[in-house]
């Protein structure tokens, strides 16, 4: 009826959508239809990644880029589609195309708009753009490649974002890519940009690659790559941390921010995911991966999975001994508080001496702040120094196990006393309260990078029975708040900014 010859798709890289593509493929080509598929959701052909590597995807990230580095360089994208492209391809649209076919507003659809504040993250590709160019502005990051330094703005939606654009296709990977490499390159007279200037688009790729043929990625039973761990099951205490009701401010208000917006910060999504996982509920990352899957506009299904299989030490990652306070963490990155003030407007009252851990303020603070722990605003639903100090022997005894069992020396640089070794824990030693003290500065001790196993070391390592080294991240120094949290992993659903 319509005379199509030719269906122009874009290749899906991850497994249900190769399985949907495959089909339409054959029912294209029964049909006589030519396909044309083409990769432009990821910077390589991850099947070329897959090929060099002996047949199997690379499951550090080391590895990834040893074998992206001997690849061809990328194309560059082709210019913006003109009319002479086109030419006679056109589709003619009537007057009211738009009132037929338009996308229609949440008042159409029922919803009650009434002091509804605008999108923090509109949509589309113009959008997208802006921001692109927003993003580029920041000469000086570009020049001197600094880490951004985390602070309490740092949590806060930016107008330079652009995971969810990238997500979505808003934005091409590609053209982000090269307008970084051009933009480093003008900076830097023409010199060659590190790997490390892409690393969060890398990690985006380095997920991508690991999941394109496991299609039991983002499960625990059956998946190659995943340690079998047994959570425990507990639906009351999941959905408290899901609705933000576990009485740690830190961890409330972040899930609140993710319900009103769509979107937190990385190393806000790194807190709440060790919270749920290994650090305080022991709840399987699974339920964690399905709320962010569900909540995240940035939410990608290789990348949510592997970064919850990293954050929950179950994949990727080993350093169990490594715990976010859900006390600590908060305050050192916001002194103040207004963050917590922000999205959880209960405890604005509250002094910032208390405001991360106001079950330790005084009644008569607790009046004054017009907020009563218990009564206002729960209770702290776990203690944080005795389940963390649990949960770490527990993934010290399962990996020990795993150790035997491949003839593994994977433990042999864990402190035996992880608390202490400067508070690796995450809290300090002499406490007894649900989470950090008020006066303590629930610090990761400096110890902390002295038991590093390397680059992403992997559970197929120990599939495989042996080991591996890497990058290794011991310095023998204190690291910096961001080294301390940056450094050991992706970002939870990659942020390309922030």
């Amino acid at each position: 009826e319509w005379n199509i010859t030719k269906l122009s798709i874009e290749y899906d890289s991850e497994p249900f959508g190769k399985e949907r593509d495959a089909a339409i493929k054959k029912l294209a080509t029964e049909a006589g239809v030519e396909v044309i598929v083409r990769i432009s959701h990821t910077l390589y052909d991850l099947d070329k990644i897959i090929e060099l590597n002996g047949g199997q995807p690379p499951l550090t990230y080391k590895r990834f880029q040893t074998l992206i580095s001997k690849m061809e360089p990328l194309e560059i994208p082709v210019e913006t589609i003109t009319s002479e492209v086109i030419k006679k391809c056109t589709t003619p649209l009537s007057d009211d195309h738009d009132e037929k076919y338009g996308v229609p507003s949440l008042e159409e659809l029922g919803f009650d708009t009434d002091g509804l504040p605008s999108a923090v993250w509109p949509g589309g590709e113009t959008e997208a753009l802006t921001r692109l160019e927003r993003h580029l502005e920041r000469k000086a990051w570009v020049a001197n490649f600094e880490r951004p330094r985390m602070n309490a703005n740092s949590l806060l939606a930016s107008p330079t974002g652009l995971s969810p654009y990238l997500r979505f296709g808003c934005l091409s990977c590609r053209l982000f890519y090269f307008k970084l490499t051009d933009l480093y390159k003008k900076v830097k007279k023409n010199s060659s940009p590190p790997l490390s200037l892409y690393g969060q688009l890398l990690w985006r790729e380095f997920f991508y690659t690991a999941a394109t043929n496991n299609p039991r990625f983002d499960k625990m039973e059956g998946n190659p790559i995943c340690v079998q761990i047994p959570w425990d099951k507990n639906p009351e205490a999941l959905a408290k941390w899901a609705e933000g009701r576990t009485g740690f401010p830190w961890i409330d208000a972040i899930m609140t921010q993710l319900r009103q917006e769509g979107w937190i910060h990385h190393l806000a999504r790194h807190a709440v995911a060790c919270f749920l996982t290994r650090g305080d509920l022991w709840i399987s990352w699974e339920e964690g991966m399905k709320v962010f899957e569900e909540l995240l506009l940035d939410a990608d299904w290789s990348i949510n999975a592997g970064s919850w299989m990293w954050l929950s030490c179950s994949s990727f990652f080993q350093q169990f001994f490594h715990c976010y306070c859900p006390v600590g963490f908060g305050r050192r990155t916001d002194p103040n508080g207004d963050y917590i003030r922000r999205y959880l407007p209960v405890l604005r009252g509250f002094p910032a001496k208390y405001i991360y851990d106001p079950w330790n303020a005084p009644e008569g603070i607790q009046k004054v702040a017009k907020c009563l722990i218990g009564v206002n605003y729960p209770k702290p639903m776990v203690n944080h120094a005795e389940a963390s100090r649990l949960n770490i022997e527990r993934m010290k005894q399962i990996y020990q196990q795993l150790s035997r069992y491949r003839g593994l020396g994977l433990l042999a640089s864990v402190p035996s006393n992880p608390n202490g070794n400067g508070g690796l824990m995450g809290y300090s030693p002499g406490e007894n309260i649900p989470g950090c003290s008020s006066n303590a500065s629930c610090t990761q001790g400096s110890g902390i990078l002295h038991y590093a196993h390397g680059d992403s070391q992997q559970t197929h390592l120990l599939k495989q029975g042996r080991s591996s080294t890497g990058t290794g991240l011991g310095s023998g120094k204190r690291p910096s708040q961001e080294e301390d949290t940056q450094s050991i992993g992706p970002k939870v659903q990659r942020q390309s900014t922030n």
